[in-house]
Protein backbone atom coordinates (compact mmCIF):
# COMPACT_ATOMS: atom_id res chain seq x y z
CA UNK A 1 0.00 0.00 0.00
CA UNK A 2 1.48 3.72 -0.95
CA UNK A 3 1.08 6.43 1.39
CA UNK A 4 0.41 8.93 3.24
CA UNK A 5 0.12 12.11 3.56
CA UNK A 6 -1.92 13.42 6.74
CA UNK A 7 -5.10 15.67 5.94
CA UNK A 8 -6.29 17.79 8.49
CA UNK A 9 -3.41 18.44 10.87
CA UNK A 10 -0.89 20.01 8.41
CA UNK A 11 -0.47 24.23 9.39
CA UNK A 12 -2.66 26.41 6.92
CA UNK A 13 -0.99 29.00 5.06
CA UNK A 14 -0.80 32.55 6.46
CA UNK A 15 -3.92 34.61 5.73
CA UNK A 16 -3.16 36.20 2.00
CA UNK A 17 -0.71 34.27 1.57
CA UNK A 18 -0.80 33.50 -2.59
CA UNK A 19 -2.64 29.78 -3.18
CA UNK A 20 -3.85 29.20 0.59
CA UNK A 21 -7.17 30.24 2.38
CA UNK A 22 -7.97 32.18 5.42
CA UNK A 23 -10.07 29.51 6.96
CA UNK A 24 -8.17 26.31 7.89
CA UNK A 25 -9.13 22.90 6.48
CA UNK A 26 -11.37 21.43 9.00
CA UNK A 27 -10.15 17.76 9.93
CA UNK A 28 -13.04 16.11 9.31
CA UNK A 29 -13.00 16.71 5.44
CA UNK A 30 -10.56 14.30 4.71
CA UNK A 31 -12.57 11.60 6.09
CA UNK A 32 -15.75 12.99 4.01
CA UNK A 33 -13.86 12.49 0.80
CA UNK A 34 -13.15 8.71 1.58
CA UNK A 35 -15.31 6.35 -0.99
CA UNK A 36 -15.79 3.84 1.82
CA UNK A 37 -17.17 3.47 4.97
CA UNK A 38 -15.16 4.35 8.48
CA UNK A 39 -15.84 2.24 11.37
CA UNK A 40 -15.55 2.81 15.47
CA UNK A 41 -16.43 0.95 18.32
CA UNK A 42 -19.72 0.73 18.46
CA UNK A 43 -22.78 1.93 20.93
CA UNK A 44 -21.60 -0.20 23.77
CA UNK A 45 -18.57 2.22 24.52
CA UNK A 46 -19.71 5.29 25.91
CA UNK A 47 -16.95 7.50 26.16
CA UNK A 48 -15.16 10.19 24.52
CA UNK A 49 -14.20 9.77 20.52
CA UNK A 50 -12.17 11.79 18.19
CA UNK A 51 -11.04 11.77 14.57
CA UNK A 52 -7.48 10.84 14.06
CA UNK A 53 -5.81 11.80 10.70
CA UNK A 54 -6.58 9.85 7.20
CA UNK A 55 -3.70 8.59 4.74
CA UNK A 56 -3.86 9.21 1.18
CA UNK A 57 -2.50 7.80 -1.78
CA UNK A 58 -0.11 9.90 -4.59
CA UNK A 59 -2.99 10.79 -6.62
CA UNK A 60 -4.93 12.24 -2.98
CA UNK A 61 -7.47 9.05 -2.65
CA UNK A 62 -8.07 8.63 1.03
CA UNK A 63 -7.02 5.12 1.85
CA UNK A 64 -7.25 4.91 5.66
CA UNK A 65 -8.09 6.70 9.13
CA UNK A 66 -8.22 6.06 12.70
CA UNK A 67 -10.40 7.09 15.12
CA UNK A 68 -9.63 7.02 18.66
CA UNK A 69 -11.75 6.68 21.91
CA UNK A 70 -11.36 6.52 25.17
CA UNK A 71 -8.45 9.24 26.77
CA UNK A 72 -6.02 10.55 24.22
CA UNK A 73 -2.70 8.67 23.98
CA UNK A 74 0.61 9.86 25.00
CA UNK A 75 3.69 8.03 24.75
CA UNK A 76 4.42 5.74 27.37
CA UNK A 77 7.58 4.76 28.82
CA UNK A 78 7.72 1.56 29.56
CA UNK A 79 7.29 1.19 33.46
CA UNK A 80 6.58 4.97 33.91
CA UNK A 81 4.25 5.80 36.55
CA UNK A 82 0.76 6.78 36.03
CA UNK A 83 0.24 5.40 32.63
CA UNK A 84 -1.28 2.23 33.42
CA UNK A 85 -4.53 4.80 34.36
CA UNK A 86 -4.56 5.84 30.55
CA UNK A 87 -7.47 3.85 28.54
CA UNK A 88 -7.87 4.24 24.72
CA UNK A 89 -8.67 2.29 21.61
CA UNK A 90 -7.81 3.15 17.86
CA UNK A 91 -9.86 1.89 14.96
CA UNK A 92 -8.23 1.90 11.78
CA UNK A 93 -10.21 1.51 8.73
CA UNK A 94 -8.29 0.41 5.48
CA UNK A 95 -10.39 0.95 2.05
CA UNK A 96 -10.15 -2.52 0.37
CA UNK A 97 -8.53 -1.77 -3.08
CA UNK A 98 -7.01 -4.21 -6.03
CA UNK A 99 -3.34 -3.88 -7.57
CA UNK A 100 -3.82 -0.97 -9.22
CA UNK A 101 -1.81 1.63 -11.28
CA UNK A 102 0.16 4.35 -9.86
CA UNK A 103 -0.65 8.42 -10.29
CA UNK A 104 1.39 8.90 -12.58
CA UNK A 105 1.88 5.17 -14.31
CA UNK A 106 5.10 4.00 -13.66
CA UNK A 107 4.06 0.67 -11.39
CA UNK A 108 1.33 -0.76 -9.80
CA UNK A 109 0.42 -0.06 -6.36
CA UNK A 110 -0.12 -2.73 -3.58
CA UNK A 111 -3.22 -4.37 -2.69
CA UNK A 112 -4.47 -3.37 0.36
CA UNK A 113 -5.12 -6.30 2.65
CA UNK A 114 -5.98 -7.85 6.11
CA UNK A 115 -2.23 -7.13 6.53
CA UNK A 116 -2.20 -3.69 5.81
CA UNK A 117 -4.75 -2.89 8.80
CA UNK A 118 -2.51 -4.79 10.98
CA UNK A 119 0.78 -3.00 10.14
CA UNK A 120 -0.95 0.56 10.26
CA UNK A 121 -2.73 -0.57 13.90
CA UNK A 122 1.23 -1.76 14.92
CA UNK A 123 2.54 1.27 13.84
CA UNK A 124 -0.27 3.68 15.76
CA UNK A 125 0.53 1.88 18.79
CA UNK A 126 4.40 1.95 18.24
CA UNK A 127 3.82 6.10 17.81
CA UNK A 128 2.35 6.46 21.56
CA UNK A 129 5.44 3.78 22.87
CA UNK A 130 8.89 4.89 23.93
CA UNK A 131 11.07 2.25 25.42
CA UNK A 132 12.28 3.32 29.35
CA UNK A 133 15.90 4.56 29.75
CA UNK A 134 16.09 5.17 26.12
CA UNK A 135 18.06 8.35 24.55
CA UNK A 136 15.82 10.47 22.68
CA UNK A 137 18.43 10.33 20.01
CA UNK A 138 18.25 6.63 19.55
CA UNK A 139 14.52 6.64 19.34
CA UNK A 140 14.43 7.09 15.91
CA UNK A 141 16.46 3.89 15.07
CA UNK A 142 14.45 1.97 17.90
CA UNK A 143 10.99 3.35 15.66
CA UNK A 144 12.44 2.05 12.23
CA UNK A 145 13.31 -1.23 13.39
CA UNK A 146 10.36 -1.47 15.43
CA UNK A 147 8.56 -0.10 12.23
CA UNK A 148 10.12 -3.35 10.27
CA UNK A 149 8.85 -5.67 13.22
CA UNK A 150 5.71 -4.59 12.77
CA UNK A 151 5.86 -4.94 9.10
CA UNK A 152 6.88 -8.67 9.33
CA UNK A 153 4.55 -9.48 11.99
CA UNK A 154 1.44 -8.34 10.16
CA UNK A 155 2.94 -9.97 6.98
CA UNK A 156 2.59 -13.39 8.99
CA UNK A 157 -0.75 -13.42 10.58
CA UNK A 158 -1.40 -17.06 10.30
CA UNK A 159 2.17 -16.88 12.67
CA UNK A 160 2.68 -18.24 15.78
CA UNK A 161 2.36 -14.43 17.13
CA UNK A 162 -1.22 -14.03 16.42
CA UNK A 163 -4.33 -15.54 18.48
CA UNK A 164 -7.44 -15.15 16.64
CA UNK A 165 -10.31 -13.88 18.54
CA UNK A 166 -13.97 -13.38 17.20
CA UNK A 167 -15.62 -9.98 17.79
CA UNK A 168 -18.40 -8.17 16.80
CA UNK A 169 -18.80 -5.93 13.53
CA UNK A 170 -22.11 -4.65 13.07
CA UNK A 171 -23.71 -7.41 15.21
CA UNK A 172 -22.02 -10.43 13.46
CA UNK A 173 -19.50 -12.17 14.99
CA UNK A 174 -16.22 -11.63 12.69
CA UNK A 175 -12.81 -13.28 13.23
CA UNK A 176 -9.69 -11.07 13.75
CA UNK A 177 -5.86 -11.59 14.18
CA UNK A 178 -4.76 -10.92 17.64
CA UNK A 179 -1.32 -10.01 19.22
CA UNK A 180 -0.32 -8.27 22.70
CA UNK A 181 2.77 -6.78 23.80
CA UNK A 182 4.02 -4.92 27.08
CA UNK A 183 2.69 -1.73 25.40
CA UNK A 184 -0.83 -3.04 24.24
CA UNK A 185 -2.90 -4.91 21.95
CA UNK A 186 -3.27 -5.06 18.42
CA UNK A 187 -5.29 -6.55 16.07
CA UNK A 188 -7.13 -6.75 12.46
CA UNK A 189 -9.96 -8.31 10.28
CA UNK A 190 -12.13 -7.70 7.45
CA UNK A 191 -15.49 -6.63 7.21
CA UNK A 192 -18.20 -7.44 4.47
CA UNK A 193 -18.48 -4.06 3.81
CA UNK A 194 -15.56 -3.60 1.50
CA UNK A 195 -13.18 -2.57 4.39
CA UNK A 196 -10.27 -4.19 6.63
CA UNK A 197 -10.29 -2.88 10.10
CA UNK A 198 -7.40 -2.59 12.46
CA UNK A 199 -7.24 -1.36 16.28
CA UNK A 200 -5.17 -0.80 18.75
CA UNK A 201 -5.04 -0.07 22.74
CA UNK A 202 -3.88 -0.73 26.30
CA UNK A 203 -5.93 -0.30 29.54
CA UNK A 204 -9.15 -1.46 27.58
CA UNK A 205 -9.19 -5.14 27.20
CA UNK A 206 -9.59 -6.21 23.63
CA UNK A 207 -11.85 -8.81 24.61
CA UNK A 208 -14.84 -6.69 24.86
CA UNK A 209 -14.59 -4.22 22.11
CA UNK A 210 -17.46 -4.77 19.08
CA UNK A 211 -17.42 -2.35 15.91
CA UNK A 212 -19.72 -0.48 13.67
CA UNK A 213 -20.35 1.52 10.59
CA UNK A 214 -20.32 5.37 11.44
CA UNK A 215 -23.59 6.80 10.85
CA UNK A 216 -22.71 10.19 10.16
CA UNK A 217 -18.69 11.03 10.14
CA UNK A 218 -19.74 14.70 10.01
CA UNK A 219 -20.95 14.63 13.37
CA UNK A 220 -17.49 14.59 14.79
CA UNK A 221 -16.48 17.91 13.13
Amino acid sequence: METTSRMGDQPPGAPGEPGTSTAAPRLVDGFLMAPFRWYSLDEAFTGPRWLMQVGTSADGSVEHGSIGHGDEPSVRSEGAEGDSRERFAVVVTVGASPHRRSADGSGVLEATSVSSAAWLAGVGLLSVTWPGQMDHTLRDDWLEQQTETAWVLADDLDGPDWAVLSLPVDGVATPFHYRESEFGWVLAGSTSQGVHLGAYGRGMSAYGVGFSGVKDIAAYA
